[in-house]
């Protein structure tokens, strides 16, 4: 394969672009910079390894590259636990890639060098070379950062943290209060090599909100709305019991949470509320939020366990859209669906993994966010330990999105499924071991 000429940290951490649009750089200065498919691309799948359970994937992650005409060819194996290359990560690494395939992005999570950005070459097969220098963000945002790129044409990644939250009384040393954690934004200029800024504050609910014990437990997946001059920050919110000032394991969740700041500043934390959705906006391991082509951002929720998973709309006020409603479990006729990662691939089509009915087992479905639609994904073997709960890569190649699809310690293939059509290819055989699953495809 070619190889093409990469500038370090000059292109960006977004998986891919979706090529099925036009738009002018004046509307839409914002937003990904559509590109026609590569000729050459490195795909680069990741498996996690098993610590102490299968499927817990905390014992470390390993990525193996091949070339697009391979990846598309069932014929072809890939072990990606034989013959890969480990990445630096005491637990699951939080990997993304540059928009060619020819760079992996990684930040270290826990450990002894936990918060460290670094990068690899994709070289083909197992021959991933660090580049670069290593870049510590730790001191500021902990050892165990989430983080993401923005959608700025390849300049900039955010990392958000909140310190755990503690318990505050009144000056009587006895009367609750509220609860609160120190957060930490801060960017990281990808062409410098360095840390843009960063801000840190405690973020504060409405006092009676507060009162009752509610608090923001995790930040994830910032993302810059179209005017650029926003972070809508996703919240795992959980609540303290006033009474004891200790966590209560269920409760009457508020509704849906973000945080908004100011940027590239960010300053001015705000919390805003959504009266459609009430689980989390936090995500996991991937991105939770997209600014899509209407300008519109558009946001999945989790572990609602009344409602299920919604699809939740932040206009361009950076205000949720209360009169946008559109429910998982009403769209695929399920129950306590719960949307693991999903992927926006433009023209208002999305794709998301998800599970239901308190059953691990994974699903894949295409969702059309203008029409408030989603339907299962046929042509892909759903077998009962598909757990798609630590996945993070997609990649959008002109039409075409890959996906691995691997039981946990079974094995499985790269699927390929064109974005426009909805038809599904199966691709490489990606070849397992007993508790292990692959996580993504960058």
């Amino acid at each position: 394969m070619k190889k093409s000429t990469f500038k370090l940290l000059a292109c960006g951490l977004f998986f891919t672009t979706f090529a099925l649009i036009s738009c002018s750089s004046d509307d839409n200065k914002n937003e990904e910079v559509p590109v026609d498919p590569t000729a050459d691309r490195w795909i680069t799948v990741a498996g996690a390894i098993m610590q102490t359970n299968p499927g817990d994937g905390d014992g470390g992650t390993k990525v193996f590259s091949v070339s697009k005409e391979d990846a598309k060819n069932q014929n072809v194996s890939i072990d990606v636990y034989e013959n890969g290359s480990p990445v630096q990560s005491s637990r699951t690494a939080r990997l993304q890639s540059s928009v060619d395939g020819n760079t992996l992005f990684n930040i270290t999570y826990t450990g002894a060098n936990g918060g460290q950005f670094m990068t690899y070459n994709v070289n083909g097969g197992k021959n991933f070379v660090q580049s670069g220098q290593t870049v510590s963000i730790a001191q500021y945002a902990g050892a165990s950062p989430r983080w993401v790129k923005l959608f700025d044409g390849d300049k900039t990644g955010a990392a958000v943290n909140v310190t755990s939250p503690v318990v505050k009384t009144e000056d009587d040393g006895k009367t609750y209060k509220y609860t609160r954690g120190t957060a930490t934004v801060l960017t990281l200029d990808f062409q410098k090599i360095n840390i843009s800024t960063y801000e840190q504050y405690e973020i504060a609910l409405s006092a009676a909100e507060e009162a009752l014990g509610h608090h923001i437990f995790r930040l994830d997946a910032p993302t810059l709305n179209k005017a650029g001059d926003k972070l809508i920050i996703g919240t795992w919110m959980r609540k303290t019991n006033p009474a004891t000032g200790t966590n209560e394991s269920t409760f009457d969740r508020l509704g849906s949470k973000s945080v908004v700041v100011d940027y590239p500043s960010l300053k001015n934390p705000k919390v805003i509320t959504s009266t459609v959705g009430f689980g989390d906006t936090s995500g996991y391991r991937s991105f939770n939020s997209f600014a899509a082509n209407d300008g519109n951002i558009y946001q999945a929720t989790q572990r609602d366990t009344k409602k299920g998973s919604y699809i939740l709309k932040i206009n361009q006020s950076n205000e949720y859209d209360n009169s946008y409603s559109f429910s998982l479990d009403a769209a695929l006729g399920i129950t306590g669906s719960y949307i693991d990662a999903w992927r926006y691939v433009g023209n208002g089509i999305a794709y998301a993994v998800y599970h239901h009915n308190a059953n691990d087992q994974g699903y894949l479905a295409r969702l059309d966010l203008n029409a408030k639609t989603a339907k299962l994904v046929d042509g892909i073997p759903y077998d009962a330990d598909l757990d798609f709960g630590q996945y993070q890569g997609f990649v959008v190649d002109g039409n075409d999105l890959y996906i691995a699809v691997t039981p946990v310690g079974k094995d499985g293939n790269i699927y390929i499924i064109d974005a426009v059509t909805g038809a599904v290819t199966k691709g490489a055989k990606l070849v397992n071991k007993p508790g292990n699953h692959y996580i993504g495809v960058f």
